[in-house]
């Protein structure tokens, strides 16, 4: 029998957390009353979570499966490959941290089904967390709620639960996995999000990087903008810079030449004759980039639909 509900569990060095965590998971699925499995994804753990994973598999083979690659390639490629992998109609994402609750997975499946999303996240209300991750969360969150509109409070959350057609059109890649909301939310899905349980961490040893963490994800927010609202139209932001650019360059250019004809003071000597020069030469070159993507883009557009369509009503 297929899966009705499949786990997807992204693995790196946990050892100390997975017992408990795979106990809990595997009640949780059972209150479900549904087909479930659970698919570990080892993302190149070195601390012997990939023995204790073969050993989970051995002892329940019909629910338990395992995807082990060859190195850590990050959480990204691990949700990809569980993704991939998994073979149920909702697919569950959960830290192997065994900071997600998972008899919360309940309340995710029942919010999905009777309100008809593909996307719930677990909005994590109350944080157990040190300060400093849940001051960086907080700012990250408040600017991406800003910069996308999306009216969710907890974007970076691991705990989810989304339909098996939205995982197979997600880019996952690079650090994405962030984003999730926003990038289903851009491919046509209707995304929304449920308070749930978090607790403390009580095993294992904390992945995250406080000092450069929030602005690789400024960066990676920047790359998300661009490709949920600049890709199919490039020239839109190439094109608008390049333009502003150009035109302080001319008003700048237009001045000094003013300056120049009608008084006796020279201008050759002044920085802000090359500032006006550079302005009007990048704004031209920006404006030249966005058209060269603009043709690049219609050019490989011609294999590609450019709507995602929901359903088909027919007789």
């Amino acid at each position: 029998m297929e899966p009705y509900v499949s786990a997807v569990v992204p693995v790196y060095d946990e050892v100390d957390a997975l017992p408990s965590l795979h106990a809990e998971l595997v009640a949780a699925l059972e209150k479900l009353g549904r087909p479930c499995e659970i698919v570990y994804v080892d993302d190149g753990s070195t601390d012997g979570s990939t023995e204790l994973l073969h050993k989970m598999h051995l002892e329940r083979p019909d629910l338990v499966r395992v995807v082990v690659l060859r190195r850590n390639f990050g959480k990204s490629a691990a949700l990809a490959a569980g993704f991939a992998a998994a073979r149920g109609d909702f697919y569950a994402t959960l830290d192997a941290d065994g900071q997600d609750v998972p008899g919360e997975l309940a309340a995710l499946l029942a919010h999905i089904e009777d309100e008809g999303y593909d996307l719930v996240g677990g909005w994590r209300r109350q944080r157990e967390d040190r300060r400093v991750k849940r001051l960086t969360s907080r700012w990250y969150n408040a600017v991406t709620r800003v910069l996308t509109g999306l009216p969710l409070h907890d974007f970076n959350t691991g705990f989810k639960l989304l339909r098996a057609e939205v995982a197979d059109e997600l880019p996952l890649y690079g650090e994405l996995h962030r984003f999730v909301p926003v990038l289903a939310h851009d491919l046509g899905f209707r995304v929304s999000e449920v308070p749930v349980r978090h607790r403390a961490r009580t095993a294992g040893k904390s992945k995250f990087l406080s000092v450069m963490r929030f602005p690789k994800t400024m960066l990676d927010l920047m790359t998300v903008l661009f490709l949920t609202r600049f890709a199919d139209r490039p020239l839109y932001l190439f094109g608008g810079v390049g333009a502003g650019l150009s035109l302080l360059g001319f008003g700048v250019l237009a001045y000094l030449s003013g300056v120049w004809l009608f008084t006796d003071e020279g201008i050759g000597h002044r920085p802000l004759l090359l500032f006006g020069a550079l302005c009007l030469l990048v704004g031209v070159q920006l404006i030249g980039a966005g058209f060269i993507a603009d043709v690049l883009r219609q050019a490989n557009a011609r294999d590609r639909t450019p709507y995602q369509v929901r359903e088909v009503l027919e007789d």
